[in-house]
């Protein structure tokens, strides 16, 4: 379907890839992963043809068609929401504005009429009748109202624009779909979605993405960036990240023989491919993985944090008592009537439908922000640690180096201290004297863990922390919260990390608020709830 030979970037001196060979096949999905900077959106970018490369060919299948997920949220500004979506299709799109002109011509001529026949019946053929109220069906499939379908893209919300632009990448049963972390800005129930939509498409689908639950639910195929080669592996994230981890601790222990190591890697391949055969996506997916092999797994090169959260001191009993807590946005609830207790050794998570609600909540818990009405009372052994998902106004101030910089939030100044602290996220070396004003996001995103860290709280309040994460610095997150003996209040948009953290759920609405003890799969599988939140949430869709 897709082949590429011989692919070579450079930078200046930094060479991101060096003769890589890789094939895309039909009817599979492939997740492409890499450390941050390795080139994984280059690389598509290349794919694509929006970039090119310092050597090499890409060889897409004669009279195939691409669509590609597009990253500009202003270009169709201007257009309807319905016509974005049937802008995906370009050949039908093109076909449809060619039609109605010459129904529009005053002058109608019969030349005209006999063009006009041809296209109707090339529209017939294209089934372009059909167009429009799969377009719709799309955008409400994907949580856009009907009500927005003839608005102005300019006039939707960002999290909006971002799902119309989704529905345009997949409208019209493209031959390869090209996505570049589809799932940011989404909700966990509309990447639910967009998972069962991907596990029925029968066609190629390229993706990059940080979601680990995602890529292991729809990837049949993962496509790794390493030592500036391309490699495709069988298997999902999950196999790939195991059996890496398996191969270095196998090239680690010299003296073990290669017999051996041959047969615990067989052993770890036949478990992984009994549970793979019981899997959703083996039942879903056309070409699901009818045999896994390791011969060309090797041990990464990837650096995982060390994230260790620790408390100062242990929490009483009380831990944190809300009463009543009312907030609107410019007249607009956000949430009503919230009202719990949180308990010592909770690690709850807060759910909504609209993520303004939930970065309200934590923004009021945290005094940035007053409610309208309702109160709350932290117990007095309370110490907490806070991780806002906007920081821009941690960094905002002079520059300074990161030794400066996470040296004003420690009472102990000792530089060793906080180099310990810097080296955990990476910081190494000479890295601990970069200035603060040039960070990346992911970048600042590991200094304000290291921020928490130093904290030291019994109570960690967390919104969104896999925003601008790698796949390693998430997985390493993930498992410090799962460690972490003290108390826990977090949103996140991540499954596998809300899954696999939260033991209680409490979701907040603009009608009121659901407090359940269950994992997040239970929570949205249960049926009462499902009609609860209808009711809440009145005319959203659930």
């Amino acid at each position: 379907m897709i082949t590429v030979q011989n692919l070579s970037l450079q930078f200046g001196k930094r060479i991101l890839f060096d003769e890589a060979n890789v094939f895309f096949g039909a009817g599979n999905c492939y997740g492409v992963i890499g450390a941050n900077g390795a080139g994984k959106s280059t690389f598509l970018k290349i794919l694509t043809g929006d970039k090119e490369a310092n050597k090499g060919t890409i060889s897409l299948e004669p009279g195939k068609r691409m669509a590609v997920l597009k990253q500009n949220h202003f270009e169709y500004d201007e257009v309807r929401v319905i016509d974005t979506v049937l802008m995906g299709h370009q050949v039908l799109w093109k076909l449809m504005q060619e039609k109605d002109a010459i129904y529009a011509k005053p002058d109608f001529s019969e030349a005209d009429g006999i063009k006009a026949s041809e296209l109707e019946a090339e529209f017939a053929e294209m089934d372009g009748w059909s167009a429009e109220p799969e377009a719709a069906s799309l955008l409400s499939g994907i949580g856009i109202k009907e009500s927005d379908h003839e608005k102005l893209l300019k006039d939707l919300n960002g999290n909006q624009k971002v799902r119309v632009l989704l529905a345009q990448a997949l409208f019209g049963d493209p031959d390869i779909l090209v996505l570049d972390e589809p799932t940011n800005d989404l909700d966990i129930e509309t990447v639910t979605w967009l998972e069962d939509f991907l596990l029925d498409f029968k066609n190629t689908v390229i993706v990059v993405s940080h979601d680990r639950h995602f890529l292991d639910t729809v990837c049949t195929h993962i496509v790794d960036i390493d030592f500036s080669k391309i490699n495709a592996f069988a298997g999902n994230y999950t196999f790939w990240y195991e059996s890496s981890q398996l191969a270095l601790k196998q090239k680690l222990a010299q003296n073990k023989k290669s017999e051996d190591k041959r047969k615990e890697m067989q052993t770890f391949i036949d478990r992984f491919s009994a549970n793979a055969s019981k899997s959703r996506q083996a039942t879903s997916r056309r070409k699901m993985l009818e045999k896994l092999t390791f011969e060309d797994i090797k041990p990464s090169s990837r650096k995982y944090p060390g994230i260790i959260y620790s408390q100062s001191r242990e929490a009483g009993d009380q831990i944190l008592s809300i009463k009543q807590l009312n907030y609107s946005l410019d007249g607009v609830p956000l949430f009503k009537d919230v009202d719990f207790t949180i308990n010592k050794g909770d690690k709850i998570t807060i759910l909504s439908k609209d993520s303004l609600a939930t970065t309200a909540f934590y923004q009021i818990l945290n005094k940035e922000l007053t409610p309208d009405s309702g109160s709350f009372e932290f117990g007095q052994t309370i110490t907490t640690s806070y991780l806002p998902i906007e920081n821009e106004r941690f960094f905002s101030d002079d520059p300074m180096s990161l030794m400066d910089w996470l040296r004003q939030f420690s009472e102990n100044k000792d530089e060793q201290y906080i180099r310990g602290f810097l080296g955990k996220m990476l910081f190494s070396g000479e890295e601990v004297h970069k200035m603060s004003n040039v960070l990346s996001g992911g970048e600042k995103v590991r200094c304000m863990i290291s921020r928490m860290m130093l904290a030291q709280g019994n109570l960690l309040m967390i919104d969104e922390p896999t925003s601008h994460l790698d796949l390693e610095s998430i997985t390493a997150f993930n498992n410090s919260l799962i460690n972490f003996p003290g108390t826990i209040v977090f949103t996140s948009h991540d499954h596998q990390f809300t899954q696999t953290v939260a033991n209680r759920i409490i979701e907040i609405t603009p009608n009121g608020m659901i407090d359940r003890l269950k994992t997040l799969d239970e929570y949205f599988k249960d049926p009462v709830i499902k009609e609860l939140r209808k009711k809440l949430y009145q005319t959203n869709e659930v």
